[in-house]
């Protein structure tokens, strides 16, 4: 719970729903969730299932037809996209498992630019972060010099950069080696112990084996 009593993360009856020609697929059913501070919550289900879908209407990345999003009690949907890009970049980590780096910055650039965006620069906590993943000789590296495992990496120091009170991760393992897919997990869950609220969408068993609950997702609808 955060200070003020309210849910880290709160969805409440979300709809999305696309057009194309006179087609219409309802990706999102009135999925409801809550996720507590400190939380690790496994979201699954087939391909087709609304799980990006979910994560983007919880990031604020696009904006459901129907229901609300809440960071700690604050509405996140129905407001413009400057205030919810300024709400994602102070309360909200995005791990992506492509995209997580502008590809004109170096690796310490991208994580200085998310840290201005939020509260402010800190280059010597980017360094540290950067040493705590492994990675902190490739500083001045732009991400079409890293390795996969490097971006990885690099994608998560992102992600963290700001100590976001949740994270949400798109299939944050993806085509990793075990080694570095176990270190993102194991940082994951540091930062869930410290506080953060975390949703992972997983199509691993074993990532989804690590969350605290999972839920699955089939049709836009919450099965379990």
């Amino acid at each position: 719970m955060s200070a003020h009593g309210a849910p880290a993360l709160e969805a409440d009856s979300l709809y999305r729903f696309f057009h194309a020609g006179d087609d219409e697929t309802l990706a999102l059913r009135g999925v409801s969730l809550t996720v507590a501070a400190g939380e690790i919550v496994a979201v699954t289900g087939p391909s087709g299932s609304g799980k990006s879908t979910l994560l983007a209407c919880l990031s604020g990345l696009d904006d459901p037809d129907g229901g609300m999003v809440r960071i700690a009690g604050e509405p996140l949907s129905r407001r413009p996209e400057t205030e919810r890009s300024r709400l994602r970049a102070r309360r909200i980590g995005l791990l992506f498992q492509q995209h997580n780096l502008w590809d004109h910055l170096t690796v310490a650039d991208n994580i200085a630019t998310v840290q201005r965006l939020g509260n402010g620069a800190d280059v010597s906590r980017a360094r540290a972060m950067l040493s705590q993943l492994g990675i902190d000789h490739r500083g001045d590296a732009y991400p079409s010099e890293l390795s996969g495992g490097e971006s990885a990496r690099a994608g998560l120091a992102v992600a963290l950069a700001n100590e976001p009170p949740v994270i949400l991760a798109d299939e944050p393992t993806g085509e990793l080696d075990s080694v570095t897919a176990a270190s993102v997990l194991d940082l994951l869950e540091y930062h869930a112990a410290h506080g953060a609220a975390v949703v992972v969408v997983t199509h691993t068993e074993s990532v989804a084996a690590r969350a605290h609950r999972r839920i699955q997702l089939r049709d836009g609808v919450i099965q379990s």
